[in-house]
């Protein structure tokens, strides 16, 4: 792009595409999900009751992402598990944020500039995630612009998507958190970093890869920043977001044939006006016609 060559951002575009996500900011990528998970409802007593459910737990919100994917590629779900230098470097941070003594680690995790540095090294792992569910996706089915888009999304947003399965893990049942009903943030924008992937890997963005990735990173890098500092739950697009939904998707507040409520004047009895004379004949007992004529 022209913008990158005039700022001169060309070589740090490619120094970030270039970037090794090992060990660093996947450590970060590690500890931030663990500690996510350490701060669900039940999951310290989870921890002290059944390790095993705590650290398989834990996996999930690691490695989720690649299972989901793999799972859609018609891929063995364990094979993201198949590296383990990377397995047993999300163990280890498994036990250090739920075991370590003094909960050492947890609590210097949990200092504000110490959880920011690592949430934003996090969230710089999501880009590559998301790229690579999308190449993955791109290789088996070319031109597949929306298998990519789901590969991607699943790849990138997988430890959300499966959080009702997590939670079963836990002995937890809450239907209502599926992501699919209510998305959060972290889903919508790695389904946006997803449409925008699969669009340039498709061509019909015309952008270069390292410049696309170079953009993403720094949107949800700054915006995830300000959320923080800011303690905000809003995010640019919301607007749009909420313009297209009552554009599209509410229905009108009219009477539809298809619902189970049925109009007024169909539902109500009609009522007779009062002094109307009855309509069926009079059948008193003869007996009392006799008995009132001998009083008579």
């Amino acid at each position: 792009m022209d913008v990158f060559g005039f700022l001169n951002l060309n070589e740090l575009a490619l120094g970030l595409s270039n970037l090794s996500m090992f060990p660093y900011f996947d450590m970060a990528h590690y500890i931030i999900s663990v500690m996510s998970l350490r701060e669900q409802p039940g999951a310290l007593e989870v921890s002290q009751r059944s390790p095993f459910a705590c650290w398989f737990s834990s996996m999930l919100y690691c490695f989720g992402g690649a299972v989901l994917s793999a799972l859609m590629m018609a891929d063995a779900p364990v094979a993201p598990l198949t590296n383990t230098t990377n397995l047993l470097l999300a163990s280890l941070m498994w036990y250090l944020v739920f075991y370590c003594p003094l909960d050492a680690v947890f609590s210097l995790a949990s200092v504000f500039p110490v959880r920011l540095v690592l949430t934003v090294m996090k969230e710089v792992t999501r880009t590559w995630k998301v790229l690579g569910g999308v190449t993955q996706a791109g290789r088996k089915y070319k031109d597949g612009l929306f298998v990519m888009i789901a590969v991607g999304w699943a790849k990138g947003a997988g430890g959300g998507l499966l959080r009702n399965f997590e939670q079963l893990v836990r002995g937890v049942w809450r239907p209502e958190t599926n992501e699919l009903l209510k998305m959060t943030y972290p889903t919508k924008v790695t389904l946006l970093g997803s449409v925008l992937f699969s669009l340039q890997q498709c061509h019909f963005l015309p952008i270069q890869t390292h410049h696309l990735i170079f953009i993403y990173t720094l949107f949800i890098v700054t915006n995830k920043t300000r959320m923080m500092l800011l303690g905000s739950s809003s995010y640019p697009f919301s607007a749009v977001e909420s313009l297209i939904y009552k554009t599209l998707f509410v229905r009108p507040l009219t009477f539809s044939p298809l619902s189970d409520s049925t109009p007024s004047c169909l539902s109500s009895p009609i009522n007779k006006p009062n002094g109307s004379a009855s309509t069926k004949p009079d059948q008193s007992d003869p007996k009392d016609a006799e008995s009132s004529k001998k009083t008579d």
